[in-house]
């Protein structure tokens, strides 16, 4: 009984911990703040939170359980749109804080290919991602 309890206790820590961690990534990008102002939407910045929140929820939710969604295809599509759009808007958001691609290019002495360098991640990616969907989610 002592055991399950420090593994709840120590399980409940980590979810905090991580959850914070999530909360303080967000707001040192301050993605959602970037998008209010982009999209000229601040009458629905409590939208956007209640989005944010919601969806690690529910994540947690499907991560953690066994539940199984059989959805069609076209609702799974829209489904897998939204993750694309939120990684990518993750992506800009932390490349866009940190300056990363500009620092990279100077260091490497690519400054007058950064498109070239751009693409080349850009394509890495799609390729990578059709691999994983072909090769491991058949």
């Amino acid at each position: 009984m002592m055991i399950k309890l420090l593994e709840a206790i120590i399980g409940f820590a980590s979810g905090l911990m991580v959850g914070a961690g999530f909360v303080a990534f967000l707001t040192v990008l301050g993605i959602i703040p970037r998008l209010v102002q982009l999209s000229k939407t601040l009458h629905s910045i409590q939208y956007y939170e209640f989005s944010v929140i919601a969806g690690a929820m529910f994540g947690t939710l499907l991560s953690f359980s066994a539940m199984v969604l059989h959805l069609p295809a076209v609702f799974e599509m829209i489904w897998g749109l939204f993750h694309g759009v939120f990684i990518g808007m993750l992506a800009a958001a932390l490349t866009e804080v940190l300056n990363v691609f500009p620092l990279l290019t100077k260091r490497i002495g690519m400054e007058s290919q950064m498109l070239i360098f751009l693409m080349a991640i850009v394509f890495g990616k799609i390729v990578g991602s059709l691999f994983q969907w072909i090769v491991f989610v058949k």
